[in-house]
């Protein structure tokens, strides 16, 4: 009967032009591979680029779109009492952070972070206005994306990615030496804190938190020590800018993509130093004198977790939830998005992996937790990879949402020891 009543709204919705329309009532099963007990369903797809996503305490779905799709850049899902998912779009503007907290969502483009206000059943009530609470973030086409999350004392932390792969007089030139010190780090390369309920701020009116950090696509705050927690990108090409140190396959291998848990004045050491996985150093970077085996970064803080090279880990969530079994209480969920610079080494990434947790700190090794994004464990491209996790959001009964930016798949993972 509900199929039935969803059915015949959805025509008449068409018939009257209605601007949204109905997901599937029965959202098909998908091809990922997850440990026993869990499932997987596709509640949305053909999205677009989706990015990061935040759901209300009501249910409500906001994805962020790196794309423009129907001229919006927000899409917002919400199930109608088991009968489907409503979905409408709003915002004129691309970008990659979206984050709900108080009653207000937040979004950014890739210089600005907005807020809309919400209502007691987590709706934006005016979808054509937001605030405009921080503006004029570089964005120089490179490593642009503004990803957003807020502490528990009114304030929002955005990294600002640096432009460059390792700040050399000439950026990606063999040969070409680093820049002492640094130019970029002034204004990218970091994480920044704004106030959350102050408009039109600039980075005079921010807290440069923690610098060093090449590039942050993924970042939650860990509730249980109250503390910021990133996923560094690390650099690329060593062996295409020094073959007279690094051989292909090590280049394929090196840097670890890393995790660090900061504090207000943080350095992580780029670019003059990079994290070894297999000597667990910081080495000295080539363009900065290095020769793969010099350490250095003394003031540098080290990673709490070290990961394959070039996985591109683009979203972090601690879970805090209690569908899953207690194990995956309070550890943290991380999106491996999946990169470029691996050949000639086979593609790695485009998973879910677990990180076990105790006491606010990484604690064992980590795990894949939700497989085949890609489709194939044979791939040589980015391309060829059928979807790519992006953002991760946990639902208010617990549940994990993923999004995939490749073909704008959402999905929803539940859990279900029968």
């Amino acid at each position: 009967m509900k199929k039935a009543i969803a059915y015949s709204i959805l025509f008449l919705a068409i018939i009257a032009g209605s601007s949204f329309k109905f997901l599937p009532l029965n959202p098909p099963r998908s091809a990922l591979k997850l440990p026993g007990g869990f499932q997987v369903h596709v509640i949305a797809d053909s999205l677009g680029a989706a990015r990061h996503l935040a759901v209300t305490s009501n249910g409500i779905v906001y994805i962020k779109l790196a794309k423009l799709k129907n001229g919006k850049g927000i899409i917002a899902l919400q199930d109608l009492n088991g009968d489907g998912y409503k979905k409408t779009g709003f915002g004129n503007y691309i970008g990659t952070g979206i984050y709900v907290k108080d009653g207000w969502l937040y979004a950014s483009s890739n210089t600005d972070i907005y807020r809309y206000r919400l209502n007691e059943k987590g709706e934006v009530i005016d979808t054509a206005h937001a605030e405009k609470i921080v503006t004029g973030l570089l964005d120089r086409h490179e490593h642009n994306s503004k990803s957003i999350v807020l502490d528990n004392n009114g304030y929002l932390y955005v990294n600002v990615g640096a432009y460059s792969n390792a700040c050399q007089l000439q950026d990606r030139a063999q040969g070409s030496p680093g820049i002492n010190p640094c130019p970029i780090l002034d204004s990218a390369a970091g994480i920044w804190q704004f106030r959350t309920d102050k408009f039109g701020q600039t980075y005079g009116d921010g807290v440069h938190f923690a610098t060093g950090l090449r590039n942050v696509v993924g970042l939650d705050w860990n509730n249980d020590i109250d503390q910021l927690f990133v996923m560094q990108h690390g650099r690329d090409q060593l062996f295409q800018l020094d073959p007279n140190l690094y051989d292909a396959k090590q280049s394929a291998e090196l840097p670890a993509e890393t995790m660090y848990a900061l504090h207000e004045g943080d350095n992580a050491g780029w670019p003059y130093v990079y994290y070894d996985p297999f000597q667990k150093k910081k080495i000295v970077s080539p363009e900065y004198g290095g020769d793969g085996k010099k350490t250095g970064g003394e003031n540098a803080v080290d990673p709490v977790a070290a990961y394959p090279a070039h996985m591109a880990p683009d979203g972090l969530l601690f879970y805090t939830g209690t569908m899953f079994p207690e194990r995956y209480r309070h550890g943290a969920f991380i999106a491996f998005h999946g990169s470029w610079n691996r050949a000639p080494e086979k593609q790695k990434g485009y998973f879910v992996v677990f990180q076990p947790f105790k006491n606010g700190r990484p604690d064992g090794n980590w795990e894949v937790f939700a497989d085949n994004f890609a489709g194939s464990d044979d791939i040589s491209s980015p391309g060829q990879a059928l979807h790519r996790p992006c953002g991760l959001a946990q639902g208010p009964d617990g549940a994990l949402y993923v999004s995939d930016d490749a073909k704008g798949t959402i999905y929803r993972i539940t859990y279900d020891a029968r």
